[in-house]
């Protein structure tokens, strides 16, 4: 999993120096007013236990509708799944592979369509043409090799037997490789026209919210978050908003600010320029990165307090603040705020900071980044339980704590 996580971060970190090549794992949209139908709300399931270290949810495709799990990313832009008759390959999965000639309202789109035209900027490649059918494919291609290639098509998009969307565009894979679990494909919820976001939004708003449950305490938890699509799903008086951040390098991806960071209610003794990198909010990066300067200044002062009551033991894998112990019989935990710029923030307690990655070895799950250009990445493990609101249409995002378990 960690292998997987670090190949996602560099995929996002080559971005920022060349906008040719692959896209993370995981372009920039038009802004939508606010819609006028109440939000849809998804449930949401830690893919753990159908070997994913990031989310998914279910959705329906077709008429009739059948329906799939498939991870969702706000680091990806394309929406696809496995489709039949997979002429090179497709990877197992948990429900049988979608097979687009039993929907009545299944179509291919054309390589003349303006769809197929918007493939470069959500997939970072250019798309291809089959030469018989004049049909648009795309490939979508990913940090960690993975990959989909596959027909660029339009179907019925069920969210709730209720809340459908008529010709939703997404893609209909024919050769899929790589690390999704076993999971029919992506949800792209990046900041592109094309994902699934954008497409809803003239409906319901360009906004949507979403909780992940805790994941790693248990495999087989029954623990559910939510995904949350619509202006009004962003009612919640607790919410603490910071506005988003356009970089033209990576317009697709959710940018803030991040302005301090305490550990046990203390600032980091770094400098105001540690914390001028660009900062990425991303559902589909584990764990948390920070630049080599800020994530020492963190390491010290969290072992600093740490290891008056544990004992340090050796660093697993990308992880490298590491006691002896398990996360339940560590009661004196330092807190770790993130502060944004205009005051949201993320205060972390040990069930987003701490991991039990062997018995009786338990880890902080932040690493340090090093690299050229220097990044921080905030991840889903940090995210866990804080509903995290995502305003496009006013370019801001938000948090409120206990929004799930």
């Amino acid at each position: 999993m960690f292998v997987k996580d670090e190949e996602r971060v560099r995929a996002i970190h080559s971005r920022l120096t060349d906008k040719v090549g692959t896209r993370s794992r995981h372009s920039s949209a038009t802004s939508h007013g606010g819609g006028r139908s109440k939000p849809v709300s998804l449930p949401v399931k830690s893919g753990l236990s159908i070997g994913s270290g990031n989310y998914f949810v279910k959705i329906g495709l077709g008429t009739p509708a059948r329906y799939f799990s498939m991870l969702i990313d706000t680091g990806s832009s394309l929406s696809w799944l496995q489709c039949q008759p997979c002429t090179s390959y497709c990877h197992v999965q948990v429900e049988p592979i979608f097979n687009s000639s039993t929907s009545k309202t299944y179509q291919t789109l054309p390589c003349s369509s303006s769809q197929c035209s918007s493939l470069k900027d959500a997939t970072l490649n250019d798309p291809s043409c089959e030469t018989k059918s004049g049909s648009c494919m795309y490939r979508a291609t990913y940090g960690d090799s993975s990959f989909s290639i596959g027909y660029l098509s339009q179907d019925i998009l069920t969210l709730t037997p209720s809340q459908t969307l008529a010709k939703f565009v997404y893609g209909c894979g024919q050769n899929n490789e790589g690390l999704f679990g076993l999971t029919a494909g992506i949800l792209g919820l990046a900041h592109d026209k094309l994902s699934m976001i954008a497409q809803l939004s003239p409906k319901y708003g360009y906004a949507f919210s979403y909780c992940l449950p805790t994941s790693f305490s248990a495999v087989n938890s029954s623990k559910e978050g939510f995904l949350s699509i619509g202006s009004s799903s962003l009612a919640k008086s607790s919410f603490k908003f910071t506005p988003m951040v356009k970089n033209p390098k990576i317009p697709s991806l959710y940018l803030l600010d991040l302005t301090t960071i305490k550990v046990g209610r203390k600032p980091l003794k770094v400098a105001t320029s540690s914390y001028k990198v660009p900062t990425i909010i991303d559902s589909g990066t584990v764990i948390t990165r920070l630049p080599r300067s800020l994530y020492e200044a963190l390491r010290k002062a969290f072992v600093k307090i740490m290891s008056k009551k544990y004992k340090q033991a050796p660093g697993v894998s990308i992880l490298d603040t590491c006691f002896h112990g398990s996360v339940k019989s560590m009661l004196t935990v330092p807190g770790i705020q993130m502060i944004f710029r205009g005051g949201a923030d993320l205060t972390l307690n040990a069930h987003n900071t701490l991991l039990e990655i062997q018995r009786g070895i338990t880890c902080l799950t932040i690493a340090g980044h090093d690299g050229q250009n220097a990044i921080s990445i905030i991840g889903n493990f940090q995210q866990q339980t804080f509903t995290v609101a995502y305003d496009v249409s006013n370019s801001k995002i938000g948090f409120a704590p206990g929004g799930c378990q």
